[in-house]
């Protein structure tokens, strides 16, 4: 049976993410915005703040019924498109943003193009069971995959850490 209740990125005004976060909450519709832990340092102060991982990008979970009624919460602009449809982000890639920001701080992104590689399994830490494509590995630092959203989170992963579940295709 199909999933009624689907994730979908929803973009927002600039720097509004926190503000359409809580306005969603205030109507009863679950959402994840991503924060990351941050250091920052000012004149004054140093402090670890949270900013949002992905700029703009709020995660809504929903029935499709209800997607005028997130379109139309101030600051919303539009869902992320795929094929002309609202692109559904799969649950475990969410979980995968959670679990990730549960352990690391100072997450980065990079904007990404779908490219074959190495198919993965992490064998330990945070992301232990997740599977993915190596994308590069370049001494510990491996990138991690999301290909629903066409970014890749990267973090210090110990190499053998890792298992190659295929070979890649030459």
């Amino acid at each position: 049976m199909e999933n009624l209740f689907n994730w979908y990125a929803l973009y927002t005004r600039q720097s509004w993410e926190k503000k359409v976060a809580d306005l969603l909450t205030a109507k009863s519709i679950e959402n994840y915005c991503p924060l990351n832990r941050v250091y920052r340092e000012w004149s004054d102060r140093k402090k670890i703040i949270s900013v949002p991982l992905f700029t703009s990008y709020v995660f809504v979970r929903i029935d499709k019924k209800d997607q005028f009624q997130v379109r139309s919460t101030p600051g919303a602009i539009n869902f992320v498109y795929w094929l002309k449809k609202p692109a559904i982000i799969r649950d475990d890639e969410i979980a995968l943003i959670k679990k990730f920001l549960g352990e690391y701080e100072n997450v980065q992104l990079e904007k990404i193009t779908v490219q074959n590689g190495e198919t993965v399994r992490v064998t330990n830490g945070a992301l232990r069971g997740q599977e993915g494509i190596v994308m590069s590995a370049s001494g510990k630092m491996v990138k991690v995959k999301l290909p629903s959203l066409g970014f890749m989170m990267m973090a210090e992963v110990n190499s053998s850490d890792i298992e190659f579940l295929k070979q890649k295709a030459v």
